[in-house]
């Protein structure tokens, strides 16, 4: 399984008592965590089993829920909610990072985008062998 699909449900753990707080000062924002943090499980769980460019699709999706969930607790801070979400969010940024890891990764896997040589370069190298 990947580490990002582990990495959300402890997110989700670490969301628990963050959604308890923000349902005291609005259940709609709390609800809509709730689906975000859910749905990053989700299209981690289904990009998972798919092949060729289509898991990039889910994964985009979960990367664009992990960004709503940092949106809904900049919203707190914006509207001075009580809301202590330094755990969550330390976990939330971790999210981020290997979501666009996986939404930006090239074409073939673990290879890197480099230039080709040009043709002196190739030639220097062939007369040192």
């Amino acid at each position: 399984m990947l580490v990002a699909y582990e990495v959300a449900l402890d997110l989700i753990r670490a969301l628990r008592p963050v959604v308890a707080q923000l349902r005291s000062y609005s259940a709609e924002a709390a609800d809509q965590v709730e689906r975000a943090a859910s749905s990053i499980v989700l299209n981690l769980a289904e990009g998972g089993r798919r092949h060729g460019r289509d898991p990039r699709r889910f994964f985009a999706i979960a990367h664009g829920s992990a960004g709503e969930i940092r949106g809904a607790l900049d919203l707190a801070d914006a509207w001075g909610w009580r809301v202590e979400s330094a755990h969550a969010r330390a976990l939330l940024d971790r999210e981020l990072g290997l979501l666009w890891g996986l939404t930006h990764q090239s074409k073939s896997k673990g290879a890197p985008d480099l230039p080709a040589p040009d043709a002196k370069a190739r030639s220097i190298a062939v007369t040192r062998r």
